[in-house]
């Protein structure tokens, strides 16, 4: 039996660690086009072709950039990743996390669960952070050049990476030793030690899953845009979601405080599991 318990917080990307989409940090400009157009033109790919909205975004991203010269390679992605705005705390967020989980007994890990890029996520300053990014990705020719998607994380797709996490996987490729069966007691990490941060309809599967299964959903939403708290509203009235809570990750937020209290939650009840289990001798 694993002495501690471990947490998996785990994150979509845009809209809950970041106030945009990715693309729009960089990307968007370096290939003369305003956001709108480019979302525009995306769309129009998906719904006049009735495809995936994701693999349309990776074509148009594909395109655009060739059509302006630029090479589209893993460190030009990582370029563009640097310039990523996030919100408020996020940069110190995660060392003050593990210090609470520490001091409560509990192993805490983060995980990127995104339809955004892979690449682009790795650019970041708060790469290092994650245990795994779960995410799009490109591949690459032998000049170290995009050439074909490689990873298409759409709404239901993310619920994979959910199973992975509570078995201890991390390859994306695998496909044998998530649909395995595995006894409960031998999982990673259990759903009801699950933490999910989203903040729009790409997390609505993962959210009713982990909620569904005794974890925690949590709606995040910008403090700014009144439509997005009008959305995580709409998340918690339908019961998909167990809190909402602003976009803010600094050590006064609501945010950490609810993360806190979670947390505290798993310590006492791993606690009263093992209590359980003694039999006097």
């Amino acid at each position: 039996m694993r002495k501690k318990p471990i947490a998996a917080l785990i994150y979509d990307f845009d809209g809950t660690l970041s106030p945009g989409n990715m693309q729009e940090f960089g990307f968007i400009q370096a290939i003369g086009k305003s956001p709108s157009e480019f979302w525009k033109a995306s769309d129009a790919i998906a719904h006049g072709q009735d495809a995936s909205g994701i693999l349309s975004y990776m074509k148009q991203m594909f395109d655009e950039a060739k059509n302006a010269g630029i090479k589209l390679r893993r460190e030009d992605f990582m370029r563009f990743g640097q310039d990523i705005e996030l919100f408020e705390g996020v940069k110190e967020w995660f060392s003050q996390v593990n210090e609470y989980g520490k001091s409560k007994g509990v192993v805490i890990e983060h995980y990127i669960n995104s339809s955004g890029l892979m690449e682009m996520i790795e650019g970041t300053p708060i790469a290092k952070e994650f245990k795994k990014i779960f995410a799009c990705s490109f591949l690459y020719n032998e000049d170290g050049e995009a050439e074909w998607p490689g990873v298409a994380v759409d709404y239901t797709g993310k619920t994979q990476f959910l199973f992975k996490i509570n078995k201890g996987i991390l390859s994306i490729q695998d496909n044998k030793l998530v649909n395995a069966s595995q006894m409960e007691e031998k999982k990673r990490v259990p759903f009801s030690h699950m933490l999910y941060f989203g903040d729009g309809e790409t997390d609505v599967p993962c959210m009713k899953l982990v909620k569904m299964f005794g974890g925690h959903s949590i709606a995040v939403y910008d403090p700014d845009i009144p439509r997005k708290k009008v959305n995580a509203r709409k998340l918690l009235r339908q019961d998909r979601v167990n809190f909402m809570t602003p976009a803010d990750y600094r050590k006064d937020s609501q945010t950490y405080e609810l993360v806190c209290s979670i947390i505290d939650k798993i310590a006492v009840d791993y606690h009263l599991l093992q209590l359980s289990k003694f039999d006097g001798r």
